[in-house]
């Protein structure tokens, strides 16, 4: 059977074994298994991440699509398997904090800058959803200020 169909296993005691993240979690919760959290999710690695978000004027590629989610996940589910968690939970909401405040900043630069269109690479999708409500309404009430003047009806006095 394929396993995206959900043959999985077997499983053998003590070996790692890679699932994915809805059967380790429901493994976790029914304390049949312990979850081993990704290499990016390491402090050090995090701390390295963070800086380069930090000293980098673009946004940086992130280690994982998924890292909030995921983190998100692994810390509500797993947190007595995740080292540091604490000190991981504080650095992925840095992170995070830095990529949104870049992320709006783009916004408000494209905005006032009358440009049509405009590039932002290693965005992720939850991301670009965050914003995404604020951004399209932001586009449409420009559109309509733009037409109503450059569009609208011109009066003469008699």
């Amino acid at each position: 059977m394929d396993p995206a169909e959900g043959d999985i296993g077997p499983f053998t005691a003590g070996l790692p074994i890679e699932v994915p993240l809805w059967m380790a979690v429901n493994l976790k919760q029914r304390q049949k298994a312990r979850i081993r959290p990704p290499e990016w999710m390491d402090v050090e690695k995090l701390q390295e991440k963070k800086q380069e978000e930090t000293d980098s004027k673009f946004f940086t590629e992130m280690p994982c699509k998924h890292y909030m989610e995921l983190t998100q996940l692994l810390l509500k589910y797993a947190m007595d398997d995740i080292p540091h968690a604490d000190e991981t939970r504080t650095l992925i909401k840095d992170i995070w904090d830095l990529r949104i405040a870049k992320l709006r900043s783009s916004i408000d630069t494209f905005v006032k800058s009358d440009a049509t269109h405009a590039k932002l690479n290693h965005l992720t999708l939850m991301e670009l959803n965050t914003v995404r409500p604020f951004l399209t309404k932001s586009l449409d009430h420009l559109n309509m200020l733009r037409t109503n003047l450059t569009g609208g009806v011109q009066l003469t006095q008699d």
